[in-house]
């Protein structure tokens, strides 16, 4: 193990792709790269490390990182691993590290969901509360086609988007191969398709505890006699998936369909707020309302939604990418989102925080100035949370980072 100074640190010497695979601080910083205390200290206790780096382990590129804590409290960090570079179309296999020193140190690299030289992509893991199993939904697509064609109607169903799910057992050690879930949950007409990404729910509390809902977007068909060809960003809506059996049986539950162009609800979030509603999290794909986020909530599982996805004004310093929520347990704790704090651009990943179940957001923590892009937010113990990124210096794929933050102060 290489451990990196504060001196190192404050110099900013660029390091390289293999000594950045293998960094760990072991001395808490803040966001400004001064010491400060940690609440819960351990033997293996660190603030950063780095799961992926880009052009490691026969991947060009690492992008859209999920998480979850398995029963056991290991870190699961799934990511797609992009074989020839940063296109989200090509050879794509959904993989994973596991650390089980909550994200200080990380196990090898394995595959969960390989492309074959096609795109398996957009991980949703959740730990099913019954059995403890991991339940992970993922996509597919021809690797010879864009997001693009499908959602100008080009391509067949078998090449286009589908959908899959996985379980993991013995602590996220072993997958079952990928079985489809396609015919009962995308309807005929829904072009692109989406899963998360980032960690699923499973509900805990009220009528519907032990679901799992899976947040996720798609877009539509234009209607007859229009002249769009259904690429335009009014075509995306959001939708859950819900299954109630533990994921061997899924369903959808709520979905939008306005495509008045309004906003435009894309890749999606979800958490479960003390009083047992779900707080849906949207990214803005080009509405014409002022505002890069959108959001939403829902009183019965995700059934349906108490109002329409609407612009999150608070959020106004988060840029179109996606972005992670996560409800904190414990009396009185904070609602969080993650996502990159410049507006016209992907930089400076930083933390929000809402003691109002999402009516409200004030940043609590700027994480760096570097480049950034997608996120997600998974509990490291009671003290702290997890925030797995991707960032870098010139650009914002270089990178997979988790990065530990303590609670007090969020």
């Amino acid at each position: 193990m290489i451990l990196l100074s504060r001196t190192l640190l404050a110099t900013a010497v660029p390091l390289s792709r293999t000594l950045l695979a293998t960094v760990v601080l072991l001395t808490p910083l803040t966001a400004t790269g001064t010491a400060s205390a940690a609440p819960d200290r351990t033997p293996a206790d660190c603030v950063s490390s780095v799961p992926y780096v880009s052009g490691q382990g026969g991947y060009a590129v690492y992008r859209i990182p999920a998480a979850v804590v398995t029963g056991r409290g290991t870190v699961l960090a799934f990511a797609e691993g992009r074989r020839d570079g940063v296109s989200d179309t090509g050879d794509i296999d959904v993989v994973l590290r596991r650390s089980t020193d909550g994200g200080c140190t990380w196990g090898p690299l394995t595959v969960v969901s390989a492309g074959d030289g096609d795109t398996r992509g957009n991980p949703a893991p959740v730990v099913d509360p019954r059995t403890g199993e991991i339940v992970l939904l993922t996509c597919y697509n021809s690797g010879s086609v864009t997001e693009a064609q499908i959602m100008r109607g080009e391509v067949d169903e078998e090449r286009g988007r589908r959908v899959f799910v996985q379980r993991g057992s013995d602590d996220g050690l072993r997958f079952t191969a990928p079985r489809e879930i396609t015919a009962t949950v995308k309807p005929a007409g829904w072009r692109w398709y989406a899963t998360g990404p980032g960690h699923a729910v499973a509900l805990t509390r009220g009528p519907h505890a032990g679901r799992l809902v899976v947040p996720a977007n798609h877009s539509g068909t234009p209607p007859t006699g229009s002249t769009d060809t259904g690429r335009e960003a009014r075509y995306y809506g959001g939708h859950a998936l819900l299954s109630d059996d533990g994921g061997r049986s899924w369903r959808l539950g709520f979905t939008d369909e306005t495509y008045d162009g309004l906003v435009n609800a894309n890749e999606s979030a979800a958490a479960q707020l003390p009083d047992g509603r779900l707080y849906f999290a949207s990214r803005d794909q080009s509405g014409s309302s002022p505002g890069n986020r959108l959001d939403s909530y829902s009183r019965d599982g995700a059934e349906t939604l108490d109002r329409p996805y609407a612009v999150q004004p608070t959020l106004d310093d988060v840029p179109v990418v996606q972005g992670s929520v996560l409800q904190l347990p414990g009396t009185g704790a904070p609602l969080l989102f993650s996502g990159p704090s410049v507006p016209t651009a992907r930089r400076a990943m930083a933390l929000w925080s809402s003691r109002d179940g999402g009516l409200t957001f004030r940043k609590a923590l700027t994480l760096s100035e570097q480049r950034a892009a997608y996120s997600d937010l998974v509990p490291i113990g009671r003290h702290q949370v997890g925030v797995l990124h991707e960032t870098g210096t010139t650009g914002p794929y270089e990178s997979i980072v988790f990065r530990r933050v303590p609670v007090e102060g969020l």
